[in-house]
Parts: C-alpha cells; sequence; structure tokens
C-alpha cells in the first residue's frame, strides 16, 4: 500500500505543480519520445543480462505492491521448522524421509502452502533434512555448507536489483539522447515553418530530458531499492532455516533450534517468543 501511495504523490507533486504553474498537460503527451526512451532503456537491459532475468525482474517488481515477507510467514516458517525437527527427534531422522522426498504430498508441509509453493525454499529445507539424515556431516561441517550455498543465494537473490538500478542509472541519458534528436528534427524545421510550430517542438525535445529523469528518480530508481530490501529479506529467511537446522544438528531440543531461528529474523516482524511457543504447542 505504502509503495501505491509513494507513486501517486510523485505523479502528484510533479504533474500537480506542473498544471498550477499553468503547463498544459496535453505538452507532455509525447509518445515518439516514450518510444526512444523506453526502447533503448529494454534494448540495453537485454544487452546487459540473462535471457531470463527480464521475466524474472518482471515477476518479482509485480510483487512489489504486496510482501510476504510478513509476521505469519515467518511463524509459518518456523512452525513447519519445528513439526518436522520434532518428528525426527520422536521417531528418528528416517521418519521424515518420505516428507523430505515428497514435500507436496507431506502431511506437514502441506500445512503450509505459502511455504510449499516457493519451490527453491522448499527444496533448500529437504535438501540439508537429506544430508542431516545421513548422519555424516558434522555441524560445523553442516554450517559451511550452508555459507557456501547462502552465498550463491544472496548472488541470485540481488541480480534483479542491480539489473534495474543500472536501467535507472542510464534513464537520463536516454532522455538527452530523445532530447538531442527532438533538437535535430527542430533545427531541420528553421525556416520552414512558424516560430509558434519551433517551439512546440523544442518543447516536445525538452520533455524527452523530463521523462528519462522522472522515470530514473521517481520510480525505476525506487523500485531497484524495493527488489533489494525483498531479496535481504528473503535471504534473512534462509539464514534463519539455516540456524534452525545448524542448531539441531547441533543436539539442540527442536524448541530451542527454532528459537536460534526466531532470533536470527529482522526484528520488524519477528514472532515474539510467546508467540512462537504458543504456535509450536499448537502444532
Amino acid at each position: 500500500m505504502a509503495k501505491i501511495i509513494g507513486i501517486i504523490v510523485v505523479f502528484a507533486s510533479v504533474l500537480g505543480g506542473y498544471v498550477l504553474s499553468h503547463g498544459k498537460i496535453g505538452a507532455l503527451i509525447q509518445p515518439f519520445e516514450v518510444m526512444i526512451i523506453g526502447g533503448a532503456a529494454l534494448g540495453a537491459f537485454l544487452q546487459a543480462n540473462p535471457g531470463s532475468t527480464f521475466m524474472h525482474v518482471l515477476k518479482k517488481s509485480l510483487k512489489m505492491f504486496g510482501t510476504r515477507f510478513n509476521h505469519a510467514y515467518y511463524l509459518e516458517i518456523l512452525k513447519l521448522l519445528y513439526e518436522i525437527l520434532n518428528k525426527s527427534r520422536r521417531e528418528g531422522m528416517m521418519a521424515i524421509e518420505a516428507d523430505v522426498e515428497d514435500p507436496a504430498a507431506s502431511p506437514i508441509f502441506s500445512k503450509y502452502p505459502g511455504i510449499l509453493k516457493d519451490a527453491a525454499m522448499t527444496a533448500y529445507i529437504c535438501d540439508y533434512l537429506r544430508i542431516m539424515s545421513s548422519g555424516n556431516m558434522a555441524p560445523h561441517e553442516l554450517e559451511g555448507l550452508f555459507d557456501m550455498e547462502l552465498t550463491s543465494i544472496k548472488e541470485e537473490l540481488e541480480h534483479p536489483a542491480h539489473a534495474v538500478n543500472r536501467i535507472a542509472d542510464g534513464l537520463p541519458g536516454f532522455g538527452i539522447v530523445a532530447a538531442v534528436l527532438g533538437i535535430v528534427v527542430t533545427m531541420a524545421l528553421l525556416g520552414e515553418v512558424a516560430q509558434a510550430e519551433l517551439g512546440t517542438h523544442v518543447g516536445a525535445a525538452l520533455v524527452g530530458t523530463f521523462l528519462g529523469i522522472l522515470a530514473a528518480y521517481g520510480f525505476f530508481g525506487p523500485l531497484s531499492v524495493s527488489l533489494e530490501h525483498d531479496a535481504k529479506e528473503e535471504l534473512n529467511v534462509y539464514e534463519a532455516i539455516k540456524a534452525t537446522l545448524v542448531s539441531s544438528a547441533s543436539g539442540m531440543p527442536p524448541t530451542l533450534a527454532v528459537e536460534f531461528g526466531r532470533k536470527v529474523l529482522f526484528p520488524a516482524h519477528r514472532p515474539s517468543f510467546s508467540e512462537l511457543e504458543q504456535a509450536m504447542r499448537g502444532s
């Protein structure tokens, strides 16, 4: 909701100030300037990134208007980990083999469709539970493996933000390109059209600079920062899972292991100790 309000404030402030200064909205409607700036930005993005990045960034961007990383989601993650670790402690690690091999059919994982829908996170949990069930890896070795994978996960999660940020940096330049081309067109009309029409063409050229700068600092720059925050929150969940599983591998009981994970979560939406305790009793 805050992001939508932010977009509205940007539009209202810029266009409102322009109109109140006796500007005409029609003068800002320059589809060819938009085509030059948008097309150049898209082409540069496609050149700079792997083919799959465009759809990945698009999907991530559409999710910016709502986040799943909230209080309820964090609590679900911890409850899932508690249930699976509690079962392994009571019945042995081999008892969770079916849950790990086919999470979709697991009675435990099925209780948390929001987590199950995230294939990467589900695979992350299941892979390390498989390793733990083998019983051949010391806790410090398991932690080292976690750290190596988290490094690559961090790079992958942060890539959309970096890609959008580079485009945001380039948009003012593309706006200047559009403006220069507009001036070229205007200069070619010198002596052929009336002075008023020349002014219209110059104004259209300047709109290109305006659009490039507004898009960069009003929309794409904030979008890249928002994507970066989302990546940090998702990585934080992976780190909480790591803390929980490593502490469990070190011999901690499930109730204490999930407390290790809870402490790693960002404080903004972190469940309290009593909330987690009640949730585990309910499980």
